[in-house]
């Protein structure tokens, strides 16, 4: 695993638009289909900007989506959001690393929990959901090591982007991230 030293969080900037485009755009259609991406329902680059833009400027209480940049050795690798936002209550993160070789290394454990004071402190979260692709083992092993707690398995169409997939379900409630608090 890389030394956690080297792994950083900070908000999403303008300059960090055209990253998250690229991941979308110009990823691998077959890893894309192994996250449970609808490739057909995938924005155009114009449509995809626009709404990052305008979740940069959006205040914390009227964000539809909210996103952090993950760094490694001080560059961008990937990016954590969470949409479906109830500011105060709830919300759905997802998470993504860039490059397949950032992948399955253990990284992503030690890059979720430095994302979650963002989310339960900026957003006032009382609960935190993850629904990743049942058949992708990488989320849901990041989300157990993490502390979060698997509460189901079910099919729905989980995101805008998504085909109709079964997906497990994870919970961390703010009491629960307040434990985590100290290893992050």
């Amino acid at each position: 695993m890389q030394n956690p030293a080297n792994l950083a969080i900070r908000e999403m900037l303008a300059a960090d638009i055209n990253l998250i485009a690229d991941y979308w755009l110009t990823s691998n259609p077959a890893f894309l289909v192994s996250m449970g991406v609808d490739l057909a329902k995938l924005p155009t680059r114009e449509g995809l900007t626009n709404m990052l833009q305008a979740q940069l400027q959006a205040p914390y209480e009227a964000k539809q989506t909210y996103a952090l940049i993950w760094m490694m050795d001080d560059k961008p690798a990937g990016h954590c959001n969470v949409n479906q936002i109830v500011y105060g209550k709830q919300a759905f993160m997802h998470l993504h690393l860039w490059q397949p070789e950032n992948r399955q290394k253990g990284v992503g454990s030690e890059l979720v929990k430095k994302s979650l004071p963002y989310f339960f402190e900026n957003l006032r979260l009382k609960e935190l959901y993850c629904e990743p692709y049942a058949l992708n083992s990488a989320p849901n092993k990041t989300l157990e090591k993490v502390g979060f707690v698997f509460e189901k398995q079910y099919t729905t169409i989980p995101g805008t982007l998504n085909f109709e997939q079964e997906v497990k379900r994870w919970k961390l409630t703010k009491e629960q991230y307040l434990k985590i608090i100290p290893e992050v």
